[in-house]
């Protein structure tokens, strides 16, 4: 005997009219979008059209997009280039110094943050280590050049007449020691927005087993912020080629070129200064690739292994 089983009914098409009332109700809302993707379309989308001159020969006051096709002639240009691979090298060595150092800071300043049970002094410390944030790039790199210099606070202190900014082995320490100082701060905003929603019954449950306090910021508190903590990896990872230009632009000098150079402050030279834009757009092409491969890496990885992930 056949028995016809009755097909689940489908969900209702949402009326156009219907999918509109939110639009209406609130537009002002959804107004403030704008602007952030006018910015987006304008600084971010519409250049991507220039890079077609990484593939034409560009000369200044000719065609805005080159005058004529050359094909990967300046990619195989900087591939056979000695300088572009010592470049290359800077950018991983110092990205990858700056990710081990300036990524987990702001999780442990967190955490001590967050166990400070003084309301007064607790502010104190969010306020002072929010404060080298707001502090241009061009101001923190004069007080670094002043606390380095060869008369400066750094070998006063020590008795010595080093020119630390003229050592290219001491570039990368400088640098990154600098951006911990100006970023670890504000870095724990998100983390500390991520504690306030951990649920308290754990903690509690964590003490009737016995869990000190280690244990409990080792089996809740950590856990409970994984999520922030693993958007904020594959977020750095896809900034990880493009380290601070400004800082290092600043900083180095040609003393300093064969630890310092990176491909931002390389491109800058080569492109703008030189004025060969269409080499210079090839390497931008090539780091931006090598970003994306990254981000898309970071977070397959991410959500194979943890189950989080951006998308």
């Amino acid at each position: 005997m056949v028995t016809l089983t009755k097909a689940p009914p489908t969900a209702p098409a949402v009326p156009p009219r219907r999918a509109r009332r939110p639009l209406r109700r609130d537009w002002q809302l959804y107004s403030l979008a704008v602007l952030p993707l006018l910015f987006f379309a304008v600084f971010r989308y519409a250049p991507m059209i220039g890079n077609v001159i990484a593939f034409r020969r560009f000369r200044p006051g000719g065609n805005v997009f080159g005058d004529d096709w050359v094909g990967l002639r300046y990619v195989r240009m900087f591939l056979a280039d000695p300088t572009f691979w010592q470049v290359f090298t800077n950018t991983l060595v110092i990205g990858v110094l700056t990710l081990i150092v300036c990524f987990p800071l702001p999780i442990v300043l967190a955490l001590l943050i967050n166990e400070v049970r003084i309301k007064h002094l607790k502010r104190f410390v969010q306020s002072v280590s929010y404060l080298p944030h707001f502090l241009s790039v061009v101001i923190v790199a004069g007080m670094v050049g002043q606390l380095l210099s060869v008369d400066g606070t750094i070998n006063a202190l020590a008795g010595t007449e080093i020119p630390f900014l003229q050592r290219p082995e001491w570039f990368r320490t400088i640098y990154v020691s600098s951006e911990a100082w100006q970023t670890v701060g504000w870095g724990t905003i998100l983390y500390l927005a991520a504690l306030t929603t951990l649920d308290e019954d754990l903690y509690d449950a964590a003490k009737i087993d016995g869990a000190g306090r280690l244990r409990q910021t080792w089996h809740v508190t950590l856990p409970g912020i994984r999520p922030t903590m693993i958007t904020l990896l594959i977020l750095n990872i896809g900034t990880f080629m493009a380290v601070g230009f400004e800082k290092i632009l600043l900083l180095y000098n040609p003393l300093t070129y064969p630890t310092a150079d990176v491909i931002a402050t390389y491109l800058y030279r080569l492109g703008v200064v030189s004025g060969n834009f269409s080499y210079g757009a090839a390497i931008g092409l090539f780091e931006a690739v090598i970003g994306l491969i990254l981000v898309f890496s970071a977070n397959t990885i991410s959500r194979r292994t943890v189950g989080t992930s951006l998308w």
